[in-house]
């Protein structure tokens, strides 16, 4: 179900491990110099899957197939909607990886130490734990959304 929202992440796997890009260290940004998933704000009207799936192809050069996502869930914040989405890539797809514009570097990590890390963005630590344990997940799709009224 597509609803309003203002921005979407991706726990992504290649092979066992997730991709995770190390933000700049520029105070003047949310949670500098940490561990972070691929995603970030909606562009226009795309759907939650689409924006994040931008946003990877953006920050990491990958263009991930809608298929490869098998699970996503919206989560309300008081400063509007996110979607939490996973996907999995075989492992030979790391060779493809080419960091964008935004983050010092990329790494391939195992999700138990992004969930530990004392610098991974604690809400996405959160949030894949939640992927992690079986929660269930939401209705999603990549069909664009009619604008926010």
């Amino acid at each position: 179900m597509n609803m309003p929202f203002d921005g979407a992440k991706l726990a992504l796997f290649i092979g066992a491990r997730l991709a995770v890009i190390r933000r700049d260290d520029h105070p003047a940004i949310p949670w500098p110099d940490h561990m972070d998933l691929p995603g970030g704000g909606r562009e226009g009207c795309e759907s939650p899957l689409a924006c994040a799936l931008r946003e990877t192809r953006e920050e990491l050069g990958l263009c991930v197939p809608t298929d490869a996502v098998i699970w996503g869930k919206r989560f309300v914040e008081d400063t509007g909607d996110k979607w939490f989405f996973a996907g999995h890539l075989p492992e030979d797809a790391a060779s493809q990886i080419v960091l964008g514009n935004e983050g010092q570097s990329w790494h391939l990590m195992t999700p138990q130490l992004f969930i530990a890390h004392p610098k991974a963005v604690p809400q996405f630590q959160t949030r894949l734990a939640s992927y992690l344990s079986g929660a269930g997940g939401d209705e999603f799709s990549l069909c664009h959304e009619k604008p926010p009224a």
